[in-house]
């Protein structure tokens, strides 16, 4: 099960409902692993696909996700950002990974 702020869980209800996707969810997956730890992407999905996860921790949408995106997702937190540097949207924290110094190498042993 993955977390989600009240703050992260109002933005996709607004962007649900300008797309038109109301009743919908939020496939979840893993799209690779970078120096910062797993990747994740998102998308609209209107149900669970045979084998996916369904996530039920937010109050208005389901998650979907599959067995190594679950993995990926332990413990980790979708949260809103608005920043000036970085803009606005999601950002998936993981507070059980800590990165690296520096991406020229070794990253894998962080």
């Amino acid at each position: 099960m993955v977390n989600i702020t009240e703050d992260a869980e109002k933005f996709i209800d607004g962007l649900l409902e300008k797309n038109q996707k109301v009743g919908w969810g939020i496939k979840i997956y893993l799209s690779g692993y970078a120096c910062s730890g797993p990747q994740f992407g998102m998308s609209f999905q209107q149900e669970a696909k045979e084998g996916e996860k369904v996530d039920t921790t937010a109050k208005s949408f389901q998650m979907y996700y599959d067995e190594e995106t679950e993995t990926a997702l332990k413990d980790c937190v979708i949260e809103f950002v608005d920043d000036p540097n970085f803009g606005t949207g999601l950002s998936i924290r993981n507070p059980n990974f800590n990165g690296c110094a520096s991406c020229g190498g070794g990253c894998g042993s962080a």
